[in-house]
């Protein structure tokens, strides 16, 4: 297929607080030709544990900006990607080319080019309702879970606070990213602001941005459904790993009821952390997140 896309230019990303990595890109995933995703990629290469950390809307890899040396410093590997349409991937141009299985493809199609083994799956948002449907495919390469506001879409309604959502985004072409995310997270500072802003120069780049939100699987006949149904299947009755959770308190949509239910439906799932400052983007409170992890995993 050949893909109509927008690349957004590099000096975009100069000096980033907080963000000193050195980009990767993929280029020839299968199926994606024309088009680069970009990951960060830190740590050692030959590291016995990879943290996958899996992002979701509308944010890009920079939200895992106080994660990522946390991991690094324990001595493990850090993979980052950029969902294509978001950060420093490429942006398809046409609403209509970003669908559940365009996503969830390029993910498994990620994990493969990477050949990943021993993973310390880390996801929030979208980065859990499509990550969280790889230990399915992948049980015996992904061996640990670092949960945080997300949810497993099989095809159930959502709620008011999600549709208002749903509602926002669609009715805003170029819709303010930045300003979004500093609504929850107030103590943003404005080149943090401009950081989440970066890959997006206006809102022909956002056409991933604007569809996210309406491919949550909410309905019975949504792509996406099947996929998450097997998922729970697994969570509850297959799945062996360790899982360790976290929970932002003041998420209106993906909060406290979402996650002690999904840490219901993960078997073993018994380590929890309440975040009571954080919303919905835990990762800007991540440092304290990532060393408890770290410690029961006894991966410190």
């Amino acid at each position: 297929m050949s893909w109509e896309f927008l690349r957004t230019p590099d000096e975009r990303f100069q000096s980033l607080p907080g963000w000193p990595y050195r980009p990767n890109y993929l280029r020839d995933l299968p199926g994606y030709e024309g088009m680069q995703m970009h990951y960060v990629d830190e740590g050692p290469r030959d590291a016995e544990v990879t943290f996958l950390c899996l992002h979701g809307e509308p944010s890009w890899s920079y939200l895992y900006r106080k994660m990522i040396p946390k991991f690094v410093e324990a001595g493990h590997r850090v993979l980052a990607p950029d969902w294509f349409g978001f950060g420093r991937s490429d942006k398809p141009t046409k609403d209509q080319d970003y669908t559940f299985k365009f996503h969830y493809d390029s993910a498994l199609a990620f994990f493969e080019r990477m050949d990943l083994s021993n993973v310390c799956l880390v996801v929030q948002d979208w980065g859990g309702l499509l990550g969280l449907l790889l230990p399915v495919a992948y049980p015996e390469r992904i061996t640990r879970l670092l949960v945080m506001n997300t949810a497993i879409g099989t095809g159930r309604a959502a709620g008011p606070g999600f549709e208002k959502w749903k509602a926002l985004v669609a009715r805003h072409f170029d819709f303010d990213v930045g300003r979004t995310i500093q609504r929850d997270v107030p103590a943003l500072t404005p080149e943090e602001v401009a950081a989440y802003d970066a890959p997006f120069p206006d809102g022909h780049y956002k056409a991933g941005v604007r569809r996210f939100p309406s491919l949550v699987p909410v309905a019975p006949e949504m792509d996406g459904v099947t996929l998450g149904q097997n998922a729970l299947d697994f969570y509850r009755n297959t799945w062996s790993g360790r899982s360790f959770m976290a929970i932002g308190m003041r998420d209106i949509v993906l909060g406290p009821p979402v996650m002690r239910g999904l840490q219901r439906i993960i078997r073993g799932c018994d380590e929890v952390i309440e975040v009571p400052e954080a919303g919905h983007f835990v990762q800007e409170y991540g440092a304290p997140i990532a060393d408890a992890a770290l410690k029961y995993f006894g991966l410190e």
